[in-house]
C-alpha cells in the first residue's frame, strides 16, 4: 500500500499531517506535483515532479495507484478514476470517496461548473480550513490507512 497526494493544491497544514501519518506508520508516500515543494527528509516521503500541463499530475496519479493504495485529493474527476480502479480516496477536508457516493459528488460538482459557465453568480469557494477540518481529515486518514493495510 502507498499513499499518493496530488499535491499542487494541497494545503500545507494538510501535506504536514500526511507526513506524520507516512511516518508513524511507515507507509510510502508520493507527493505528485508540477512544481518543486519542500519534502522531510524521510525514507517514507519523496516527492514526484511531472511537467506543467493540464491533468499530468492526475493522469500519473491515475497511471502509478494500484487497488489497496490510498489517494489524496480535491480533484473529484481524479478520485472518480482512482476510486474505479479500486483504490481508497479521500479529500483534504476528510470526506472519503467511494464507489456508492463518488458518481453524485462528480454530478454535483458538474452541476455547479454548469451554472459558473453559464453565468450563474457562485459562491468563492470552499471555506478556509477551519480547526475542526484539518482535525476530520487527520481522523479520515487513520481510518482509510487502518481500511487499506486489511
Amino acid at each position: 500500500m502507498k499513499i499518493w497526494v496530488d499535491a499542487d493544491a494541497c494545503p500545507a497544514v494538510i501535506k504536514e499531517i500526511i507526513f506524520r501519518a507516512a511516518e508513524r506508520t511507515k507507509t510510502v508516500t508520493t507527493l505528485v506535483a508540477n512544481h518543486a515543494m519542500r519534502v522531510p527528509a524521510t525514507q517514507y516521503v519523496s516527492l514526484l515532479q511531472v511537467s506543467k500541463g493540464f491533468d499530468i499530475a492526475d493522469n500519473e496519479i491515475v497511471r502509478r495507484a494500484q487497488k489497496g493504495d490510498v489517494v489524496i485529493t480535491a480533484d473529484i474527476p481524479l478520485a472518480a478514476e482512482v476510486v474505479e480502479q479500486g483504490v481508497l480516496a479521500i479529500n483534504p477536508r476528510g470526506e472519503e470517496y467511494t464507489i456508492h457516493n463518488i458518481k453524485s459528488i462528480l454530478n454535483m460538482r458538474d452541476f455547479m461548473d454548469t451554472m459558473r459557465s453559464s453565468g450563474v453568480e457562485m459562491s468563492g469557494g470552499p471555506a478556509k480550513l477551519s480547526s475542526a477540518d484539518k482535525q476530520a481529515f487527520g481522523n479520515a486518514l487513520d481510518r482509510i490507512l487502518t481500511k487499506a493495510r486489511s
